[in-house]
């Protein structure tokens, strides 16, 4: 059985963000929304990145997750440098309008740094509160 060829990163022409949708976001100084990305059949949070308006409008346009670098200042779609490409399920915009939530279909590891999710091996000691308490 032959593999599949690691997809390329594509040209994409800029789709402007529905008039309509772009109204309802309240981004931050620098014009981001985060926007949290889970996976569609577990529910696992895989990872937080940030979207502007264009990464956004390639989301929903092109059915796979767009984000914007804030360190690197540019556009990267998850998976055209690793494999590890996120097929978009869903969007939804919460009650503020400041955060979204893509549920995807995950192939491979979300982490840049290999683990399954970016929160892998990173919690924090925290106090555990219970109800009635």
């Amino acid at each position: 059985m032959s593999q599949s060829p690691e997809p390329q990163p594509e040209s994409i022409a800029p789709v402007a963000l529905p008039a309509e949708v772009a109204a309802l976001l309240k981004r931050d100084p620098a014009g981001l929304v985060a926007a949290v990305v889970q996976q569609f059949d577990s529910l696992e949070v895989l990872m937080l990145g940030w979207m502007d308006d264009e990464a956004l409008s390639r989301t929903l346009s092109t059915g796979r997750v767009t984000f914007y670098s804030r360190s690197r200042q540019e556009y990267w779609r998850k998976g055209d440098t690793s494999g590890h490409c996120q097929f978009v399920k869903s969007v939804a915009l919460d009650c503020d309008g400041d955060a979204l939530l893509v549920k995807v279909d995950q192939v491979g590891a979300a982490c840049h740094t290999g683990t399954h999710t970016c929160f892998d091996g990173r919690e924090l000691p925290a106090v555990l509160g219970h109800r009635g308490a």
